[in-house]
């Protein structure tokens, strides 16, 4: 596939902001991936690898390392920001203090500001000047970087208000290992990619707690309901919970030991405390701040969560994980059908 060389600006170099600098630099892109740790950046440009986060892959010498932000973005018109939900203001406002000219924006991560209930596109809009923005885009769907790194098949899908924007990135990133769909679903595609942690903590914490393949089909399932309740609520199309960025990204995230979340609800059900598992992983667990945004947005659209009640509980308020599974289980019974007559009914 021929495609225009650009120069494109990855914000955040761990093991995603990683994997995508190298899909971008396989499509023939200068690469420039900026990190906040020195040691590591120099690493990249002096070894062509970033062990921390991706060891035994070699980069591209085409992947260039930054340390200053200002020299990364110089000549940039399109960034991908690969940061933690809780680093985005601070490095948005970065950003904002070394641009006179407008970006577009491609943001990678997958989670929901507590507190103010924000999607991650929302934070975007709401702390960069609108003069300094093109347009945001959100990339999305069942992709661990560990295969991505290996260029194994994957396939995503981006969003976006502006649609344009949305198909550019697109060209940026497709080739044959790394296959891009457009959805105009940005909320579906931001709430399904948020949630979808919540169901693989729950996932982990059920594996942790030996309960086997039965528990976690029915948590995988019972949870897409919950978030496909939610999300349409809050003005998503039904439809973009049965795709990649919905069931596709719930299947790989509950069901890999690439997961941090499963991961870190495996610790969970096995029975160390939330500060154990947090200071064990050493990454961050995006499902530990989204769980309580989702219940946050559950108690606010009226929308009956079950599992992320019960999640909130065992994170938040020292409810032992196998008590908890015993209160869901106890529940009173119902109709399966029962959720999809409404999710339609909002529709």
């Amino acid at each position: 596939m021929s495609r225009k060389s650009e120069k494109v600006a990855v914000i955040g170099a761990g093991s995603w902001g990683t994997a995508l600098a190298m899909v971008l630099a396989d499509n023939g892109h200068e690469v420039r991936l900026w990190g906040h740790n020195e040691a590591q950046i120099n690493e990249i440009n002096e070894t062509h690898m970033n062990k921390k986060y991706l060891p035994d892959i070699q980069l591209s010498p085409t992947i260039k390392g930054f340390y200053s932000l200002s020299e990364a973005l110089e000549g940039i018109d399109t960034i991908i920001l690969a940061v933690p939900t809780k680093a985005i203001r601070e490095v948005i406002s970065k950003i904002v203090e070394c641009r006179t000219e407008p970006l577009t924006i491609v943001h990678v991560s997958k989670g929901i500001e507590p507190n103010t209930l924000l999607r991650i596109s929302e934070i975007i809009e709401q702390e960069m000047p609108k003069e300094l923005l093109t347009a945001v885009v959100v990339l999305s769907g069942p992709s661990h970087a560990e295969e991505v790194s290996l260029r194994h098949p994957t396939t995503v899908a981006v969003s976006s208000k502006n649609m344009a924007a949305a198909e550019a990135t697109q060209d940026l990133f497709i080739n044959n290992n790394f296959r891009v769909y457009t959805n105009p679903d940005i909320i579906g595609v931001e709430i399904g990619g948020a949630l979808k942690n919540i169901i693989a903590l729950a996932a982990g914490i059920s594996d942790g707690l030996g309960f086997g393949d039965n528990a976690k089909a029915a948590l995988m399932t019972r949870g897409l309901a919950e978030i496909a309740r939610l999300g349409t609520k809050m003005g998503a199309n039904p439809l973009t919970f049965s795709g990649l960025t919905g069931i596709g990204d719930l299947i790989v995230t509950c069901t890999s030991v690439h997961s941090r979340n499963w991961r870190a609800g495996n610790m969970l059900g096995k029975g160390q405390s939330l500060d154990e598992v947090l200071d064990n992983m050493g990454m961050v667990v995006e499902g530990v701040r989204t769980t309580k945004a989702a219940y946050q947005l559950s108690e606010r659209y009226e929308v009956s969560m079950p599992i992320t009640k019960v999640l909130f509980d065992v994170l938040f308020n020292n409810v032992d994980p196998k008590a908890g599974t015993e209160s869901l289980m106890g529940r009173t019974k119902t109709v399966e059908m029962e959720d999809l007559v409404n999710i339609l009914d909002e529709k």
